[in-house]
């Protein structure tokens, strides 16, 4: 239950000077001083004078929000022991008679993370919230609040435009946080474009790929990686895996966008291991004693639902895909595309069972009815993973849905035929497809009228990211669905896993007109300059 912070509340301070944001820190700096080794603390459950902070519980890894609705946001953050999550609401960044919510203990099985649903936010407004942890083991004693605030979508009718970020690809292929070039820069080039909604499409982390101190670059200087025992090695255990994420989180970049604009957050497959699928054969991969790809995934799919800023779903709490309404003018449908796939193989099978499936039956059949239930202008689909690009594992067998074939549907392009087909029959309008997982940016128009499979209407397929990983030239397009390639971010010259230092890494913006209802498409670069943009009117 909500309860309302009252402003004579025993301890507590003037709201003017509450606090100020200490963003290097990760923390809020409290305004008032009292007596050697003391803080005046924010009052509500607690105490109005705690110890110093040497004792003082810590929240080293920010707070971040997500999956917000008409009405409703998940508060996500981790204490640096056991401690109890509270969080504190407001309109106003003053904290004028703000809202608290008790929420979980956050032990060490989820180590220390802990996430708290609101419910009951007023529609089209900046909400600020502030976390805190109250020590478990001494509940005299609290940590400082840590601020963040997010976006509730408008109510219909409402004036007020909104905008959609996406990328993907975080610290890969080698290239870490290197604080000499700036940290992990896009996610502040991101922020500084102030969308409303961020979509992360996959590699969360790469849990698959250490990191080195040192990589040499080809003009003959030095990328400086932070390494932490956790990214020394292929992650295994479910510590290590968690210890990805914290990796990730020690960016000062990445922990300020988090705490101000809320997530949509989807896996892709290096949250676990390159290409992974349930039966994937280990025994030849000498990074790995553990050698279930299975046993790997579970691990790793825990550490990513206990970081992200997801809604638990009471029915299946492991599910990732869902789809997130945000306003009369769009809804948001985030796929998983590596919990139900077949083996990755040839990919050319002529029935659409379970060695075909990428979706899987019960996800195609969830996004389908969820698609015809939408009564939002845009229905954007989240992907993983592209339709048009081929994306290989290995010599012959293939990890996405292209088989590299121009005829027609074959293997997993069955699932994207009968999907196609469907939006065709149900007239359902105004569908766009973003995804990453090439390392580059792109921008895909299919057309029936260029294709093999012509059962489906015209649409949209934007590419996006990396956000810190190694950037690749452009991938070759399979020809059954009619893509035309309208454009790339990098080209056939681009060498290999270039470096963030190259500056080719790349996020997307979509900006929804609330009195025309268009959408404006932009893919931008490191520096936040737009490279390619359309404008796509509602039908």
């Amino acid at each position: 239950m909500n309860d309302e912070v009252n402003d004579d509340t025993p301890g507590r301070i003037d709201r003017r000077t509450f606090f100020r944001r200490s963003l290097s820190a990760g923390a809020i700096a409290v305004a008032l001083k009292t007596g050697a080794g003391t803080t005046t603390a924010w009052a509500g459950q607690a105490p109005a004078i705690i110890p110093a902070a040497s004792s003082r519980v810590a929240i080293p890894q920010g707070v971040a929000s997500g999956d917000v609705t008409a009405g409703r946001a998940v508060i996500w953050s981790r204490a640096d022991r056991a401690a109890r999550m509270f969080v504190e609401y407001s309109t106003t960044e003053r904290f004028d008679r703000p809202l608290r919510v008790p929420g979980p203990a956050a032990l060490e099985t989820t180590d220390f993370t802990g996430r708290v649903v609101l419910d009951g936010l007023p529609p089209g407004q900046r909400i600020f919230y502030r976390v805190l942890f109250q020590d478990l083991a001494d509940i005299r004693q609290w940590s400082l609040p840590l601020q963040g605030s997010l976006i509730t979508p408008a109510a219909a009718g409402a004036t007020r435009n909104v905008t959609l970020a996406w990328s993907a690809d975080t610290v890969g292929q080698g290239w870490g946080i290197n604080p000499e070039w700036g940290g992990l820069r896009l996610y502040e080039t991101m922020r500084a474009a102030q969308p409303d909604v961020f979509i992360h499409c996959g590699d969360t982390i790469y849990a698959d790929q250490p990191l080195v101190a040192e990589v040499k670059l080809d003009d003959g200087s030095i990328w400086k990686n932070i390494v932490t025992e956790a990214k020394s090695k292929a992650a295994e255990t479910l510590d290590e895996f968690r210890g990805n994420y914290q990796y990730n989180l020690l960016d000062d970049h990445m922990r300020r966008f988090n705490a101000e604009v809320s997530q949509v957050v989807m896996w892709d497959d290096h949250e676990v291991r390159d290409n992974w699928y349930w039966e994937r054969d280990l025994s030849r991969d000498d990074r790995y004693t553990v050698k279930s790809a299975a046993l790997l995934a579970a691990r790793a799919r825990r550490a990513f639902l206990e970081y992200q800023p997801i809604t638990p779903d009471a029915s299946d709490p492991e599910r990732i895909h869902r789809v997130v309404p945000y306003g009369p003018l769009v809804d948001i449908f985030a796929l998983d595309l590596r919990s139900y796939r077949g083996a990755n193989s040839e990919n050319l099978q002529t029935v659409l069972d379970k060695k075909s499936a990428l979706f899987g039956a019960s996800q195609l059949a969830t996004l389908k009815a969820r698609l015809a239930a939408s009564r939002a202008t845009w229905k954007v689909i989240a992907s993983d993973l592209p339709i048009g690009v081929v994306v290989r594992d290995g010599p012959t067998f293939y990890e996405a849905v292209a088989n590299g074939e121009p005829g027609t549907p074959l293997g997993r392009e069955l699932e994207i035929a009968n999907l196609l087909r469907f939006i065709r029959d149900q007239k359902i309008r105004n569908v766009v497809w973003v995804t990453a997982d090439v390392h580059y940016c792109a921008a895909h128009h299919y057309d029936p009228s260029r294709a093999v499979f012509t059962e489906f209407d015209p649409f949209w397929e934007f590419v996006a990211g990396p956000l810190n990983a190694g950037t690749f030239a452009p991938n070759a397009m399979d020809k059954t669905f009619g893509p035309e390639v309208k454009f790339t971010g990098t080209s056939a010259s681009t060498k290999p896993n270039r470096p963030p230092s190259d500056s080719l890494q790349f996020f997307g913006t979509m900006t929804i007109d609330a009195r025309t209802r268009a959408i404006t498409v932009a893919l931008r670069n490191l520096a936040g300059k737009v490279l390619y943009s359309v404008e796509l009117p509602p039908r």
